[in-house]
C-alpha cells in the first residue's frame, strides 16, 4: 500500500472515531521560563497590551487566557494588580501534513499541485485544501512597578480544528502549565477538551 493510501485510510479511521467522540486532545508544544519561587500572597494582576494589540480581537484573546491564569492561582485586579500580564495569540492556515501533493489532472494525466480533497487526499475531484491550522500563543508576566519579566511561556500547535474558542483557551493552559515553576525545555503538554464545532 503505497505512503498517500495509508495515510488516507489512517486520517479516515481517525476522522471517524472523532466523530463518535465528544472529546478531543489539543497537543501544544510548550517552554517556559521562570524566576518565580512561588507565589506571593497576593497574585493579582491585570493584562497589558502593546500599541499594536490595541484591537478588539485582543480582549477575546485576553478572555480566553483569564481561565488558564485563574486556573495556575493568578487573580485579576485591575485596581491594585502585582503583576502586569500581556498575551498573544497567532493563528496561520497551512498545508495539512496528509495532503497528497499529487492529484490526477481532470483525467488527462498526472499534475502537481498543493492541495488535495478533504481528508488530504488528491484524486480526480480535487480543488479542496485539508484544513490545518498552526496556532502560537504567549503569555508574559511582568512584576509592577519594576516591570521585571518574571514568567514567560510560549505554547504552539498544528491540527485540523477551527474552532479558536475551544483551542486557544486550551493552548493557554498549556501554556501556563505547571506555573510559577513550570519543568525546564521544551515540553508536550495535552490538554483534553470538548468536541470542537465542525
Amino acid at each position: 500500500m503505497n505512503r498517500s493510501l495509508s495515510g488516507l485510510l489512517g486520517l479516515c479511521v481517525a476522522w471517524l472515531l472523532a466523530g463518535c467522540a465528544s472529546t478531543f486532545l489539543v497537543d501544544s508544544n510548550v517552554r517556559s521560563f521562570s524566576s518565580l519561587a512561588a507565589l506571593p500572597q497576593q497574585p493579582t494582576y491585570r493584562f497589558e497590551r502593546l500599541p499594536s494589540q490595541q484591537e478588539p480581537g485582543q480582549a477575546q484573546l485576553e478572555a480566553m487566557a483569564d481561565a488558564a491564569l485563574h486556573r495556575a492561582g493568578l487573580r485579576r485586579d485591575d485596581a491594585t494588580p502585582r503583576y502586569a500580564v500581556q498575551v498573544s495569540g497567532r493563528l496561520q492556515p497551512t498545508l495539512s501534513p496528509w495532503a497528497d501533493p499529487w492529484r490526477w489532472g481532470g483525467g488527462w494525466g498526472v499534475g502537481y499541485h498543493r492541495r488535495g480533497l478533504g481528508l488530504g487526499f488528491g484524486g480526480p475531484w480535487g480543488g479542496l485544501e485539508s484544513p490545518w491550522y498552526h496556532r502560537e500563543v504567549a503569555v508574559v508576566v511582568r512584576e509592577l512597578p519594576s516591570n521585571r519579566v518574571v514568567f514567560e511561556s510560549h505554547a504552539s500547535n498544528d491540527g485540523p480544528w477551527l474552532d479558536n474558542q475551544t483551542v486557544f483557551p486550551a493552548m493557554f493552559q498549556a501554556a501556563m502549565q505547571g506555573f510559577p515553576n513550570p519543568p525546564p525545555g521544551p515540553r508536550r503538554v495535552d490538554v483534553q477538551v470538548g468536541r470542537a464545532a465542525s
